[in-house]
């Protein structure tokens, strides 16, 4: 596979791994309730997100309600809308950065420069698959630690929800995105790099020939 079709994958994993940042962004199942009794009757499900919760009657019916106030939000659900917001820009920036230092592009001339840039772009990605896995382990780390406490009633115990393995899954994306467009960039930029031969000026001879030591 030739260095401009690996870049072109990185970048489409990159992509993906985008895309699914903001879908766990907006879905509103960060934690889900935990039914761990035996004789319970399940007529409500309890998702809780980042930016409302939502109540799933038994019947179909379901109502979600946004957060009324930031500042009295936990501090988990405060840096993780931050987190998860600056991923979806720095996402965007990395994209662009990316195409414009793309093989594929002619937006730069192709040297050094282009291949510095394209590096910038992956190494953005990685940023953002390190930012956006803190808020999906301290969510996780809450919601495991909760669980097993004797002390939570068995009413507030909650478990991961489906936007935390999106999350996960959109953070290996980013990152193997990441590291493809950086190697590949990296391997192309030493490929490039060929050693400048210079040939010592041909003298002519008192017979008025060249010497043949003056050829390289």
């Amino acid at each position: 596979m030739t260095s401009a079709a690996v870049e072109i994958l990185g970048l489409g994993l990159g992509i993906l791994g985008w895309v699914g940042v903001i879908l766990a962004c907006g879905l509103p199942m960060w934690q889900v309730s935990a039914f761990i009794d035996v004789n319970i009757v399940v007529a409500q499900t309890i998702w809780e997100g980042l930016w409302m919760n939502c109540v799933y009657e038994s019947t179909g019916q379901m109502q979600c309600k946004v957060y009324d106030s930031i500042l009295a939000l936990p501090p988990e659900v405060q840096a993780g809308r931050a987190l998860t917001v600056i991923v979806a820009l720095l996402g965007l920036v990395a994209l662009m950065v990316t195409v414009v230092g793309a093989q594929c592009t002619n937006c730069i001339r192709p040297g050094k420069m282009k291949s510095r840039i394209v590096i910038a772009g992956g190494a953005i990605y990685i940023l953002c698959g390190v930012l956006v896995l803190i808020p999906l382990c301290w969510f996780a780390n809450i919601v495991i630690s909760d669980f097993y406490d004797p002390t939570v009633p068995s009413s507030q115990k909650r478990e991961m929800g489906a936007a935390l393995y999106i999350g996960w899954a959109a953070t290996a994306l980013l990152l193997f995105g990441g590291c493809l467009i950086c190697c590949c960039s990296c391997s192309q930029r030493d490929e490039t790099s060929f050693p400048v031969k210079y040939s010592a000026p041909r003298r002519p001879t008192s017979n008025g020939e060249y010497d043949k030591k003056n050829y390289v």
